[in-house]
């Protein structure tokens, strides 16, 4: 089964600028190299991403899916394939952040969110570094300080630049984020885990 990887980022952002450049980039990046790409499913980083993975000479359908904030599909961008209406607003942002890894790319309050959740359900995380916003200033950091992975030393929010430094993370990485959240759990001093 192919993994999926969530592309996060700013919802507005100019249409041939850099952030779009690099999604766009990122985008096509994963489908070639046998990822399928999803986002929240609207406009700037999210839209940006999903062209560039149409745009992959290995892209078939199916492999860009929206997770839209409302009950209407046709929120979702022209290059989403699969379309899940939630209804649950910003609340979605617990699902696109549920991928097998997360690509944050510049992004605000619902990015910030997402990297938070994601690092909370115990999935790889990589920011590009290189951009204003939540991905650049958490890039090379930790969320908190929770051992998420005993055998991971180096878990973080993993920084690049480009989008074969994040396909060489991804590669080198996704296969070691193997757990999946089970709920919290109440640990006090006389707990065994």
């Amino acid at each position: 089964m192919r993994k999926v990887v969530a592309v996060i980022g700013d919802a507005i952002i100019e249409p041939n600028g850099e952030k779009y450049k690099l999604a766009f980039e990122a985008g096509k990046a994963l489908v070639d190299n046998g990822y399928r790409v999803q986002s929240g499913g609207l406009k700037g980083i999210m839209e940006a991403a999903f062209h560039g993975a149409r745009s992959s000479e290995k892209y078939r359908e199916g492999d860009t899916i929206a997770i839209v904030p409302s009950f209407d599909k046709s929120w979702a961008n022209k290059y989403a394939d699969i379309v899940l209406p939630t209804g649950l607003d910003v609340y979605r942002n617990v699902i696109v952040a549920n991928a097998d890894a997360i690509v944050a790319i510049g992004g605000g309050s619902g990015t910030l969110s997402e990297i938070a959740l994601g690092w909370a359900l115990q999935r790889l995380i990589i920011g590009y570094k290189n951009v204003e916003g939540w991905s650049g200033k958490l890039a090379g950091t930790r969320i908190d300080q929770r051992v998420r992975y005993k055998n991971i030393a180096d878990d973080m929010v993993y920084p690049v630049t480009n989008a074969q430094e994040m396909i060489d993370i991804l590669n080198s990485k996704i296969d070691l984020y193997t757990n999946f959240h089970r709920g919290i759990i109440n640990v006090d001093a006389n707990s065994k885990l």
